[in-house]
């Protein structure tokens, strides 16, 4: 059975890096949505398993998508992939309800670990 995983990014070129690396997993179906207020309809309205977000974006950052989904009581698992230091994020992503935390870096380590959070979340 595959998760099914709403990625969010307002940069469409880490939207398409991430999308092919989660893509190579065998049990992942990724789509992509590079608005954040879009995306969150989407994640009102769809049967996603998990929703990976980055941090910054214009009109709604990623806590703000997490808090207006746990307002409206989904409960759906929200992970957080973001190059802030997870220190500078962590109090106000638990505030906000997000489930994990992975941190964009150089190499392609990053998307294994996002990977495994993304199983471990659902």
């Amino acid at each position: 059975m595959s998760i099914d995983v709403l990625l969010v990014d307002e940069d469409r070129d880490v939207l398409e890096i991430v999308q092919t690396f989660l893509g190579q997993e065998d049990d992942l179906e990724v789509t992509s949505e590079i608005d954040p207020e879009t995306a969150l309809d989407m994640a009102l309205t769809g049967e996603y398993d998990v929703v990976v977000s980055d941090y910054k974006m214009p009109r709604l950052d990623g806590l703000e998508l997490c808090t207006e989904l746990r307002e409206r009581e989904r409960t759906i698992p929200f992970l957080l992939f973001s190059a802030r230091e997870p220190a500078d994020v962590r109090p106000a992503a638990d505030d906000a309800g997000v489930t994990d935390f992975v941190q964009k870096g150089t190499g392609t380590e990053q998307y294994s670990v996002l990977a495994e959070k993304i199983r471990d979340a659902t």
